[in-house]
This record gives structure tokens, sequence and C-alpha cells, in this order.
């Protein structure tokens, strides 16, 4: 073999090897980017699916208080009713003044029951949720915990009326009850601070905090029901959830749904 096949060769055998070596180097490059695509593919149905079971979850849940509601309605407030007219009805026959007076007392206990209970199964049914604005909403859930008197919860805002879909006062009213139930149990606070206002940037923004002992939120306390609770229905409509917790220093939520593009 002479000089010029020998260079020939060889000059066709590493063009053969530097097209191999590419071609592996492109299969590796595609292999590579179809399993990442894959993989977000993966995680993007995963993602899905947990927000399903999240909805899922939470509609199973609000059938339940929905059943609730309607039991409390149909089934205990009629019975208070029953016995609210026989006690109206004993206090009108009875001719004897110390015991009209303990028969009235008890008449406005009953009575004062029965509207605590309607009351609570609005709530619980949703209707009140459907039919009233968001503001009142709120404020009804503020004035209900401060006749309690076992803290005092304030509430602002920075505009006179805000048109949301029910999913968003839904997960905005449930939210405020859970902050409002986990810190007068647990937190010791002697206030609570709504502020829900709305910007170019979002359309409504939910801060609420509290003036109590606080937690350490690295902790496993932070993975507690109740702000899991929150965690999902904030997630479920897709807005920005940040929780933050100090002992000694309160704790304080922070919720935005931003504007769409």
């Amino acid at each position: 073999m002479g000089k010029t096949e020998l260079f020939l060769t060889l000059f066709l055998f590493n063009i053969f090897f530097v097209m191999f070596v590419v071609a592996v180097m492109i299969y590796i490059r595609k292999y590579k980017q179809r399993k990442v695509e894959y993989l977000s593919e993966i995680q993007i149905k995963n993602e899905i699916h947990q927000k399903e079971l999240l909805a899922t979850q939470l509609e199973i849940q609000q059938a339940t208080m929905q059943q609730i509601g309607r039991e409390l309605h149909d089934n205990i407030g009629q019975k208070l009713t029953l016995v609210s007219l026989y006690t109206q009805q004993m206090l009108y026959e009875n001719k004897v003044p110390e015991v009209s007076d303990r028969i009235d007392q008890v008449s406005q206990i009953i009575n004062q029951s029965l509207q605590d209970l309607r009351s609570l199964s609005k709530t619980l049914t949703d209707d009140n949720i459907s039919q009233k604005e968001i503001i009142t909403l709120i404020q009804e859930e503020v004035d209900n915990t401060n006749a309690f008197k076992k803290c005092e919860v304030f509430f602002e805002h920075n505009f006179e009326q805000l048109e949301l879909e029910f999913v968003h006062k839904n997960v905005l009213l449930r939210i405020i009850q859970e902050f409002i139930q986990n810190s007068i149990k647990h937190s010791q606070c002697k206030n609570i601070f709504i502020e829900l206002n709305t910007s170019e940037e979002n359309l409504w923004e939910l801060c609420i905090k509290d003036d109590g002992v606080g937690f350490d939120s690295s902790k496993k306390l932070s993975n507690g029901i109740g702000l899991t609770n929150m965690k999902n229905r904030a997630k479920i409509i897709g807005a920005d959830f940040i929780f933050e917790s100090k002992i000694n220093g309160g704790t304080q939520l922070n919720i935005r749904f931003k504007n769409k593009p």
C-alpha cells in the first residue's frame, strides 16, 4: 500500500471517527433533552394530579360542611323553634311571677341559641358567601369574633367594592376563619389585624397577623392541619402564600392573587 493510499485511509478513518463521535454526542444530547422533557411532563402531570386531589379533598370537606349546615337548620333548628314555642305558651299560661321570670329567661336563651344556629348554618351551607360581598363577609366574621371578647379583631381595606368569584370569596373567608381560630387557641394574642387590599399588580392581597407568642415556623408545628388547609386553599386558586412566625414575635400570613396580564 502506497503512502497516498495509507494517508487517504487514515483521513477517511478520522472523518468517520469524528462523525461517529459527533453522532454519539448528538444522540446523548437529544437523550438528555428528551429525559428533561419527560421529567418536566411528569412533574406537570403530578402537579395537576395534586391540585385535583386537593380540589377533591376540599370539595368533600365543603360538601360535609354543607350537609352539617342543612342538618343544623332542618333538624336541630326546628326542634329549638318548637321548644321556643312551648316556652312562649308556658309563659302565657303561667300566673306565678317568679316562675314566669325564669321561663322568660329560658325563652331568651333559646331564641339567642336559635339565632346563632341559623347564622352558623348559613355560614356552613355557603348561601351566605354567594349572596354577600367579601367586605361584608369578613366584617361579619370580625364582629362574631369580637362578640366573644377573647381578643380584638381589626379589619381594614382600600376599596369600596371588590367583585370576586365565589371560589375566591370562599378561600379568603375560610383562611381568615382558620387563622383567627388558630390565633385564639394557640397564640394567646390580644389583637388580630386583617387587611384586604387591591392594586394594579394584585387583584387582591390579604394580610392577617396577630400579636401572640408565635412559634418557630421551621419546626414541624408549622405543618399542622390548620396551616396545611390554608396552604391548600391558596394553592388551588394559584395564589402566593407567605407565612411567618417568630417566638414572641407574633404570626403573619400574606396571600396574593396577581392580576392576569
